[in-house]
């Protein structure tokens, strides 16, 4: 048998959020730690939007005068995520959200306590905690007193590198070990335990290959979420180098290996398979070309088991200006679609459904004017540039309801049944058709109309984002793999978008990450169970 070129007590395979969790949990035990990705580190969560979705009274919302508990924190979450987990998991995720919150501001990561006071899908810079989720929206605030729970890392732009590199730094400080340029192939087993992996490594090449191949992956990764194309050309050239500077590691986990490769937005082929009737092509996959469903079939070929691997997520965000709030989400049979408060992505789930996936959001001109004056003052860069090419781009407008309906291809009669049965429940004071809360609905009365094209197709305009949620199934106290043939696979782990977690049956804003910080402390520390006193 070969001999191992490197080794580690627990080897963690993937450097983003879950990874970097992982690899701090288990130094913080005294256990010798080894770190490996694919790329240059960072994953999907340097290029988010930096939100950690935590809870029941976390120093950022006693801060910032915002009374909350595990009971409210719980109560919204078992609407809003299902039996994504067992109760008691998800309970104990709500009890400990305050001290995760601590424990990512130990390690550097800046919260600021400053409440954003309208309802939006992301904050400007002046604001870094607001209602991430469906919390104000329309039946959960029946079950639970609406509180922001969406703790934004504070820096400027999208704040995921605010997140990620106080983490990575702290690690560094700590003594983990970390090597890039490292692709894992294969799990190694032994005696049915996974006692280290094999991969393909570029770290022996020349310092000038290596810096290509980081800049290269820098350019996959951002710009290259937003361009596809520009990510496939990426690709093929880090290929080439792994190709002609790459060789064979075998790398020893002495305790264990944790997972923690991400999903798999970025094959489409597996994408396909699991979930066929879903539009994926026509959205935004997010996420880096590691992202590729890996971690997750080494695991498979080494016996493990995998659940929800059709669930996926899809976004699409009404607000910034918070005035479309009021509009009317619709189909092209008119039909209303949603409470248009709800969270971006149980709209996305809606379009997805929809005929044609097509869908359209209405305005008055009221609310069109309204928005209009909203758009500076709420909106950060993207936002602002996506908005202002959706009202000139993406829309079409008519005097009347039916003549819009009959330019933008949407049933008229449908639609005016949709807009009266609005006004109507406005006008007798009645609940909404929809659910949406009185306090945000707006009549829709006052010509020109308008409608906002938000389909699937809008690509170009409006793209949309999406993500899978399905991975690994692992045992909730330990974060163990567990083994299609029962129990666990004995050093195997898994966390972050590899696996099953809180949000496998639907995504708010933060709540990806807050996970991943969740279930990579928890595969961390119990990763290290074998590792003797030194």
């Amino acid at each position: 048998m070969r001999t191992w070129d490197d080794e580690a007590d627990v080897v963690v395979v993937g450097y983003g959020g879950a990874g970097v969790s992982a690899a701090l949990a288990a130094r913080e035990t005294g256990a010798d730690v080894l770190a490996l990705d694919r790329y240059m580190g960072g994953g999907a969560t340097a290029l988010s939007g930096g939100i950690v979705y935590a809870g029941a009274g976390t120093w950022v919302q006693r801060a910032a005068g915002i009374d909350d508990d595990a009971e409210n924190m719980f109560a919204y979450l078992e609407a809003e995520v299902g039996d994504a987990v067992s109760a008691a998991t998800l309970r104990r995720f709500c009890e400990q959200s305050p001290a995760l919150i601590d424990w990512l501001t130990e390690h550097g990561v800046p919260f600021q306590a400053s409440v954003c006071p309208y309802k939006t899908s992301y904050p400007t810079d002046d604001y870094y905690l607001y209602y991430s989720g469906s919390e104000n929206a329309g039946g959960f605030r029946d079950l639970a007193a609406p509180r922001q729970r969406g703790h934004r890392a504070h820096g400027r732009g999208v704040s995921g590198k605010a997140l990620f590199g106080p983490l990575a730094a702290s690690a560094d400080a700590h003594g983990v070990r970390v090597r890039t340029g490292v692709r894992a192939t294969r799990l190694v087993l032994e005696d049915g335990r996974v006692t280290g992996i094999e991969a393909i490594t570029i770290d022996r090449a020349p310092a000038s290959v290596r810096r290509r191949f980081a800049a290269l992956a820098r350019i996959s990764a951002k710009p290259g979420v937003y361009h596809q194309g520009l990510r496939r050309a990426m690709q093929v050239l880090l290929d080439r180098i792994e190709r002609d500077h790459g060789v064979p590691v075998r790398i020893r986990a002495r305790s264990g290996v944790v997972l923690t490769t991400g999903g798999f937005i970025a094959n489409g082929e597996m994408v396909a398979r699991h979930s066929p009737a879903y539009p994926w092509s026509q959205g935004l996959p997010l996420g880096t070309a590691g992202d590729d469903g890996s971690g997750i079939t080494m695991a498979l070929d080494a016996g493990a088991v995998s659940g929800k691997m059709d669930a996926m997520s899809t976004w699409r965000f009404i607000a910034p200006p918070s005035a479309f709030y009021g509009g009317l989400a619709v189909d092209s049979t008119g039909s209303r679609m949603i409470d248009e408060s709800r969270y971006g992505a149980a709209l996305g789930a809606k379009i997805a459904a929809a005929p044609g996936h097509r869908a359209w959001l209405l305005v008055d001109a009221e609310l069109a004017a309204e928005a209009r004056k909203q758009i500076g003052k709420q909106s950060v860069w993207f936002q602002r540039m996506q908005t202002e090419r959706l009202l000139r781009i993406g829309s079409c407008s008519g005097r009347t309801v039916e003549e819009v309906a009959a330019r933008a291809g949407v049933d008229a009669a449908g639609l005016r049944a949709s807009v009266d049965a609005h006004n109507r429940a406005i006008e007798d004071g009645v609940a909404d058709p929809l659910g949406k809360p009185a306090d945000i609905r707006r009549p829709i009365r006052t010509g020109p109309f308008t409608l906002l094209d938000i389909s699937f197709t809008a690509r170009l305009t409006y793209p949309m984002p999406m993500l899978t949620l399905g991975g690994l199934l692992v045992d909730e106290d330990t974060g163990a793999v567990r083994a299609a043939a029962g129990g666990v696979i004995p050093g195997l782990y898994a966390a972050g978008r590899a696996a099953v977690g809180i949000c496998a049956n639907g995504y708010v804003s933060g709540l990806s990450l807050a996970d991943c910080v969740f279930s990579g402390r928890r595969a961390g520390t119990h990763s290290v169970e074998r590792v003797r006193p030194r």
